[in-house]
C-alpha cells in the first residue's frame, strides 16, 4: 500500500481565527503519530514555519485561489487553496495517497480503519448538512479526481455550488463534484464535538472529534474537558 501523507494547512487571515499557532501543527503531528502506527509522512502547507517542529515537512503555500471569498460572505472562512490536493501535481507534491486534516480536531483512537481504505476518495459526512462532505478530513488518491481542480472556475464555481445547496467554500465545491463519494460517519468514529455532544463525555468508539465552528480544542472552554486535555497534547 502507498505511504500516506497527512497534510494540514496553516495560513493567516487578518482578524479571523489567528489562534492557529505552530503548536496546533505540532500537537496534530503527535496525535497522528500516536494513533497511526503505519509509515506515513506529516506535512504542513504554510508560508510561516516558525515554531513548527523539524519532524513536520513544510510545503510552501502557493496560495491558490486565496483571493476568492467564501460564497457566504467575507466573515466566513475561504479554504479554496486546499483544492490543490486535486491538482495535476498532487502526487509529485504530496505523494500518492493524501489525507487532508484540519488543525482543530482531537484524535482519540486508531486511525487505520479510517485511512487504510481502498476508495479513491473518502470525505467526512457533514453532520449539519445531509448529502454534503465536510472538508475537515478528506482521503484521496492523488490524480484520481482531476475534475475537482479542472472544473473549478474562480469566477463562477463558488456561487454555483452554493446555488446547488452546498455550504462552505472548498467543501461545497468538492461536495458538488463528488456527490456520490464514500463518507465517514459517526458509525466510523468520526464525530462533531458540537453535534455529538462530546463535552459531556467522549462517546464510545470515537476516533476523531472535529471542532468545526467557533470552539477550538486548545480554547479554555475545551481544555476544561478531561478527555480533550488527555488527548490534545
Amino acid at each position: 500500500a502507498a505511504v500516506i501523507t497527512v497534510v494540514c494547512w496553516r495560513w493567516h487571515v487578518p482578524g479571523y481565527r489567528s489562534t492557529f499557532g505552530p503548536e496546533a501543527v505540532n500537537v496534530l503531528r503527535r496525535m497522528v503519530a500516536r494513533h497511526y502506527p503505519a509509515p506515513h509522512r506529516f506535512a504542513c502547507v504554510t508560508n510561516d514555519s516558525a515554531g513548527i517542529d523539524p519532524e513536520v515537512e513544510i510545503i510552501p503555500d502557493r496560495e491558490d485561489f486565496s483571493g476568492i471569498r467564501s460564497p457566504h460572505g467575507a466573515g466566513n472562512p475561504s479554504c479554496y487553496r486546499r483544492l490543490r490536493i486535486f491538482g495535476p501535481d498532487a502526487a509529485e507534491t504530496f505523494g500518492p495517497r493524501i489525507v487532508s486534516l484540519d488543525l482543530d480536531c482531537v484524535i482519540t483512537g486508531d486511525l487505520r480503519p479510517l485511512w487504510d481504505r481502498p476508495e479513491s476518495f473518502v470525505g467526512w459526512q457533514d453532520p449539519l448538512h445531509a448529502g454534503q462532505i465536510n472538508g475537515s478530513m478528506m482521503l484521496l488518491t492523488a490524480g484520481a479526481h482531476p475534475e475537482v481542480w479542472e472544473w473549478f472556475d474562480p469566477a463562477t464555481s463558488p456561487a454555483e455550488s452554493l446555488a446547488a445547496g452546498y455550504k462552505g467554500s472548498d467543501q461545497g465545491w468538492v461536495s458538488q463534484c463528488l456527490s456520490d463519494a464514500a463518507r465517514w460517519t459517526r458509525a466510523d468514529g468520526v464525530l462533531s464535538y458540537r453535534i455529538d455532544k462530546c463535552a459531556a463525555a467522549l462517546p464510545a468508539g470515537a476516533k476523531v472529534v472535529m471542532f468545526h465552528g467557533k470552539l477550538d480544542p486548545w480554547s479554555p472552554e475545551a481544555r476544561r474537558v478531561s478527555w480533550v486535555r488527555d488527548n490534545w497534547r
